[in-house]
């Protein structure tokens, strides 16, 4: 399973690139939680949730972002920030990258600005 989530990751990391994101780190993980992919656009630093499904039985992979799992980014990103303070004043925003299917076939869906901090 993690690799399968793995290679999701890095078709993100790709496409995001294409779109002209810059990867600032992937896969940085604390005891609140894991960043997938930090990236900056622009000015702004980009917080990147990777999701897949294979079946759309229980909604879609961008469905699967609880407000628990939201809670953890917002605190991992907090954290991220605080580790990289030439960052900290930043305009941050947090996207979800998701895949539907499975393989070569889940089709992508990126939805800039998913969720904001509350």
């Amino acid at each position: 399973m993690r690799a399968t989530g793995a290679s999701f990751e890095e078709r993100a990391r790709r496409e995001l690139e294409r779109h002209g994101l810059r990867l600032l780190a992937q896969n940085y993980t604390t005891r609140h939680g894991e960043l997938d992919l930090v990236m900056r656009e622009g000015e702004s630093i980009v917080f990147v949730e990777v999701r897949q499904r294979g079946a759309r039985g229980h909604g879609s992979a961008a469905a699967s972002i609880t407000r628990s799992k939201r809670d953890k980014l917002l605190r991992t990103a907090s954290l991220w920030l605080a580790a990289h303070p030439q960052h900290a004043q930043r305009a941050c925003r947090f996207d979800v990258v998701s895949y539907d299917g499975l393989g070569d076939a889940a089709k992508m869906h990126w939805l800039r600005g998913a969720f904001e901090a509350e």
